[in-house]
């Protein structure tokens, strides 16, 4: 008899795949307000964030949070939707951010509040503009078109360099990735014995097809499911 596969185990929710509490408890989208200021009070570390953060009080006294950039100390000032206010960790659109600044936190879709390069040391920066479109280069070197109302931060995310340190032994690593409720290690089904999962086995390859059905039971939904299609193109 088999046993359940990793991802049903997680997708149980036990205590092993549950999130440490408070560790996504902040938000670091910001809002979207025009002609607004504010400034930094406090800057910390967060379990759920790779990068400090930044607490910041706007003008009417309402207190947030975003990701700080490098450089950038408490007293500062911040500027939200402000033209020409160029200083770290400010909110500009897309459309008056000038090519090659440093941007980070940026709108997939105008008004949702930063989805893309939120990682510490990150940035990406404009390569060109055409048509009401704006071309992002990411840290990844991937080229992508963004709508010119999308806003983003000016600067580089602070925090770079965490990962030039060696992490000498798997605990600390362990550790790590339990913190941010990541699944680690993470092995193939190759490596795994026949009980553990249907590519497991000795000779170390699937040794069947990895076409899988819809209606599979779970514990055969691995590989390929239902696809219409597998292997190289032909050209």
């Amino acid at each position: 008899m088999g046993k359940k596969l990793k991802q049903q185990r997680r997708g149980k929710g036990s205590s092993a795949y549950t999130k440490l509490p408070g560790t996504f408890d902040i938000s670091v989208n910001y809002p979207r307000l025009k002609d607004k200021a504010a400034e930094v009070v406090n800057i910390f570390n967060h379990t759920g964030h790779t990068a400090p953060l930044m607490e910041i009080v706007y003008e009417d006294f309402k207190t947030g949070y975003m990701i700080a950039p490098e450089g950038i100390s408490i007293g500062d000032k911040i500027y939200l939707n402000k033209e020409n206010s160029f200083s770290l960790g400010s909110i500009m659109p897309l459309s008056q951010i000038p090519e090659g600044v440093p941007i980070y936190n940026i709108e997939f879709k105008p008004g949702d509040g930063g989805k893309m390069v939120r990682a510490a040391g990150s940035y990406a920066f404009i390569s060109g503009r055409k048509d009401g479109m704006v071309s992002l280069t990411l840290p990844s070197k991937v080229h992508i078109e963004l709508s010119e109302n999308c806003q983003a931060q000016i600067g580089v995310i602070a925090g770079g360099g965490r990962k030039d340190q060696p992490l000498m032994k798997a605990g600390k690593s362990h550790y790590m990735k339990h913190a941010i409720n990541a699944l680690w290690p993470v092995n193939r089904g190759v490596k795994m014995s026949p009980v553990d999962h249907p590519f497991g086995g000795k000779q170390h390859h699937k040794g069947k097809s990895s076409l899988t059905s819809r209606n599979a039971p779970p514990g055969r939904k691995v590989g390929n499911l239902a696809a219409k299609r597998s292997g190289r193109k032909k050209k």
